[in-house]
């Protein structure tokens, strides 16, 4: 019998934290949902900003865009349904949608992590390179890099897919996740997974340990070229500016990197415990980042600053 043919699971069911006591439903949702509206408001900000000043029309700021998209795409491909599951009860979703938000999930967390990597080539040059700069690092190969980065992570997210859609799901349906990934529903296959969840491993491992390799050497650069500036003032200013991207990339890659390394080698934690992780490294990046790597910055403050003022930019 095929693996299609053993397949009797027309819809999967998403938990959310298994060990979350009914009164806590909407305690949990609300925070997911005030979550949610930041990201949106925080990201969306930077968008109309960007939009409609063509001064931030600069390399460092489109590779901001390329962050900016995946991580509203990430939060809206996850939030609401989770949202919609402790707020309303309503906790199913269709088999081929779970698919398609398993795709969407491990996509935009791909497309983050190269993009990460991208925005540390780019201090890298800026502060190593700063003369040529603007030679390297154009608007039009920032586009083409930005653009690459985008499809090379389909091709590689899309072959996830296909292998796994097609494995018997013919028991159990319950997803003990927030949302749809595939660890949470390759594991509900009647078929041993291994020849699946080693080669989906060994994708993980190479797109953030690849990518943080990328990010490491620019670094250690970037901290050699500023040891070697006179000026104290003109070193703290340099380390000012790269301190916040690196909260986000120890934020978004370190737990990754545990959690995927703990599965593999059978380290059990507390469900609840582990989902709080994901969950927290998923969606905390996409929430800080406008503050981060935007809104801190002297001209992006600035700008906003004056629009506020003038009463071009509302946070309701």
């Amino acid at each position: 019998m095929s693996a299609g043919n053993m397949t009797f699971v027309k819809d999967f069911f998403i938990v959310g934290f298994p060990g979350l006591h009914p009164k806590y439903y909407v305690l949990v949702s609300t925070v997911m949902f005030l979550v949610y509206v930041c990201t949106l408001i925080g990201n969306g900000i930077f968008l109309l900003l960007f939009a409609t000043n063509k001064s931030l029309h600069k390399p460092m700021y489109y590779i901001y865009i390329s962050l900016v998209l995946s991580d509203v795409l990430f939060s809206t491909s996850t939030l609401p349904k989770i949202i919609a599951r402790y707020w309303f009860q309503d906790g199913t979703i269709s088999f081929a949608a779970c698919f398609f938000q398993m795709y969407l999930v491990h996509y935009f967390g791909t497309v983050n992590s190269y993009t990460l990597a991208v925005m540390a080539i780019d201090r890298y040059i800026a502060i190593c390179y700063p003369f040529r700069y603007y030679t390297i690092m154009s608007n039009r190969n920032i586009l083409i890099l930005s653009t690459a980065v985008w499809i090379f992570a389909h091709s590689s997210i899309i072959m996830m897919v296909v292998r796994a859609y097609p494995l018997p799901y013919c028991g159990a349906n319950t997803i003990l996740h927030c949302y749809c990934d595939h660890v949470s529903i390759t594991r509900l296959a009647c078929t041993d997974r291994t020849p699946y969840s080693f080669p989906a491993f060994v994708y993980a491992m190479v797109v953030l340990l690849g990518s943080l390799a990328i990010i490491v050497v620019s670094y250690s650069f970037i901290i050699l070229a500023v040891l070697q500036i006179s000026s104290t003032q003109g070193r703290l200013k340099t380390f000012s500016t790269c301190s916040s991207q690196l909260i986000i990339i120890a934020l978004f890659f370190l737990p990754r990197c545990f959690n995927y390394l703990a599965a593999y080698v059978g380290i059990l934690f507390n469900a609840d415990l582990q989902i709080a992780l994901i969950m927290l490294y998923s969606l905390l990046p996409p929430m800080i980042n406008p503050l981060l790597y935007s809104l801190k910055t002297e001209e992006v403050k600035k700008i906003f600053i004056r629009k506020f003022k003038k009463g071009e930019v509302s946070l309701t």
